[in-house]
């Protein structure tokens, strides 16, 4: 286990990054023995910099690197996990400035849960999460990495609080209980056209499987799901790298859409 001091140096270069839109070398060059938990107590004292100094406060939970387009993409082969914040969520077609806080920015298409009760892992099987859930809507993740060149293992993007930089929720809210999840398809365009598709069972067969995956493994450090927060249950897509003047746009058939533009 890393020290304290070494967990929340890394912590606060992390922050310090995200702040100044800059990158760092890899945690994981820098630390050859940092483990998986060590990463997560970085991003929580990374974390715990934004709700202290600027405010922000926690809105939801995401977990990421869940399909194997992604995994294959960034190399990286087990989910991670971290948190949204007040300020990571857009409304539907917004302006998203790539010259805000975004450094290297790729989006992904997801399904968003809305939860209604709490969720408090380990334990928790998929029809606990089903019980739990309000509604699912729609999704654009526009991941973010603070790591040079996304050269990033497990640790690093746990560390960096699972890569997150922000998102879009889509206006439509269904219940999933009157849905196939795992065969929810999606289909992404970019710039009006036609980029990729996508079924919920990319996601460990399942999003269910995956929120239920996040809720055991958050659960295993005492971080409960509670009711009202979002839920992101991780890409269907590859990642899509995005520049000023991209618009992005998805639609999962029976479910909805939603779009963004990035300025």
């Amino acid at each position: 286990m890393m020290d304290e001091k070494r967990i929340n140096e890394l912590g606060d270069e992390l922050y310090a990054a995200l702040r100044s839109q800059s990158v760092l070398a890899p945690l994981t060059e820098r630390e050859s023995a940092i483990t998986i938990e060590d990463a997560y107590h970085i991003s929580l004292r990374m974390v715990s910099q934004r709700l202290e100094r600027d405010g922000e406060s926690i809105v939801g939970k995401k977990i990421g690197v869940t399909s194997k387009p992604v995994q294959e993409m960034l190399g990286v082969f087990q989910p991670d996990f971290g948190f949204l914040t007040n300020t990571m969520e857009y409304s539907d077609g917004a302006d998203i400035p790539i010259g805000g806080n975004m450094i290297q920015p790729r989006a992904e298409g997801e399904i968003a849960f809305r939860l209604k009760s709490d969720l408090v892992g380990p334990r928790v099987t998929e029809q606990d999460v089903l019980d739990a859930t309000a509604t699912i809507m729609p999704c654009f993740e526009i991941v973010d990495s603070r790591i040079q060149d996304w050269n990033i293992k497990i640790q690093d993007t746990v560390a960096d609080n699972a890569s997150c930089g922000v998102y879009v929720l889509g206006t439509t809210e269904v219940d999933p209980r009157d849905l196939d999840l795992p065969n929810l398809k999606m289909t992404i365009y970019k710039n009006g056209q036609f980029n990729s598709e996508g079924l919920g069972s990319a996601v460990q067969g399942n999003p269910l499987t995956a929120v239920a995956w996040l809720a055991n493994t958050l659960g295993k450090f005492g971080i409960p799901f509670k009711a009202g927060e979002v839920i992101l249950s991780g890409s269907l897509v590859p990642l899509i790298p995005v520049v000023s003047g991209d618009e992005m746009s998805l639609e999962i058939a029976g479910v909805g859409g939603c779009s963004c533009r990035f300025v």
